[in-house]
């Protein structure tokens, strides 16, 4: 930049010299002061008014153009990050009357008390405190690490507040004004960019939710209860408008830690099948579809049975069976049973001769029942 034509463009082009002769330049300028520019000679008010007008128009350009270096589209991309987490806002109730009635030293030293264990509670479990706002705080759970199970660890968290909350009361002398606190928990996806900004709508619900709370009560949404029910005991408070909410939300009060090991009807895991239990009602099943067939030595089917001959592993015993071996002797049935049913629904047996294969001994025996 030439400062001496940016002098001269204002018309105050006899300050060029001065300028230049105290090492004024472009990156001096934006810092200029009323008492710079006395010192280097700017000896009226007016030329004094006009270049500190001109010097802010500087630092502040209305143009399009940027100015230094600027992150890529990439970059300004990579800088954030969708992800879901868990909301939480804390607030003292009635702050303002408590520090009418305190000291000022001693209402900020009981303040920075409450942010203190309230900032434990939330790093303890994993939590990261975004912001304190005078008397409040708010957290995130899910960022930087998000891990599974962010709401059920926001919730604990805010029991622990309002735990720690207590113990600071019963700590302070008696008669004194007792402190407490609201606390609103939401989840939902939100989009954090490098700063530490979060953008989406679960900060503005929890923030609504935590002003609908009551006195030392935690307050979540449907979001979070559908995340962690059955590991706290909840009272539902029903639909509620919320500014800003298009639709009413559901709202709940968490009441206490129920003692759970895992959530109700949620992620309980299913017993292991017992395959021999599971196969031997498989073969049962189908061995009721199979229909009446010959049997041979004494074994009988009938409609409805389980018959031996209903699974493979049976069949091949059943044929290792009547394999001969070698020094074995042929053992033949004479007659094949037949089971049928009568129209009445009466079972009955029928027996029907075989005449003796060509390859039969006489002197074989037969076997039949």
């Amino acid at each position: 930049m030439d400062v001496g034509g940016w002098l001269r463009g204002l018309g105050l082009g006899k300050y060029e010299a001065a300028f230049l002769d105290n090492g004024i330049g472009e990156a001096v300028l934006p810092h200029l002061t009323v008492e710079d520019l006395k010192e280097i000679g700017v000896a009226t008010v007016g030329d004094r008014r006009m270049l500190l007008a001109a010097i802010a128009a500087f630092a502040s350009p209305t143009s399009s153009e940027p100015i230094g270096p600027q992150l890529s589209t990439k970059a300004r991309e990579v800088s954030a990050e969708r992800r879901p987490i868990t909301v939480m806002f804390c607030d003292l109730v009635g702050s303002t009357s408590l520090a009418a009635k305190l000291d000022a030293e001693d209402w900020r030293n009981l303040v920075n008390a409450y942010l203190d264990d309230a900032s434990k509670a939330v790093t303890g479990f994993g939590g990261h405190v975004l912001k304190k706002l005078g008397d409040g705080l708010m957290a995130l759970f899910g960022y930087p690490q998000a891990q599974e199970n962010d709401a059920e660890r926001a919730v604990r968290a805010a029991l622990a507040i309002q735990r720690a909350l207590a113990e600071l009361n019963a700590r302070r002398a008696s008669g004194a004004p007792e402190l407490s606190a609201r606390i609103g928990l939401d989840s939902g996806p939100v989009v954090l960019d490098a700063t530490g900004e979060v953008f989406g709508e679960a900060p503005n619900v929890a923030a609504r939710v935590q002003a609908l709370a009551e006195p030392s009560s935690v307050l979540v949404t449907a979001n979070v209860q559908r995340q962690v029910a059955g590991l706290f005991v909840a009272e539902d408070k029903g639909l509620h408008e919320l500014k800003g909410v298009p639709a009413p939300v559901a709202l709940y009060r968490i009441m206490r830690a129920s003692g759970a090991g895992r959530r109700g009807g949620q992620r309980a895991l299913t017993p292991l099948a017992d395959a021999r239990r599971s196969l031997t009602s498989w073969r049962g099943a189908g061995s009721g579809r199979v229909p009446a067939r010959a049997s041979s030595c004494g074994s009988s089917a009938s409609p409805g049975s389980a018959s031996r001959g209903s699974s493979r592993s049976s069949a091949r015993a059943s044929a290792r069976r009547r394999t001969p071996g070698p020094n074995s002797r042929r053992r033949n049935c004479c007659r094949i049973r037949l089971c049928t049913r009568s129209p009445n629904g009466a079972a009955s047996v029928s027996a029907t001769p075989t005449p003796p294969r060509a390859n039969d001994s006489p002197t074989s025996k037969t076997h039949c029942s």
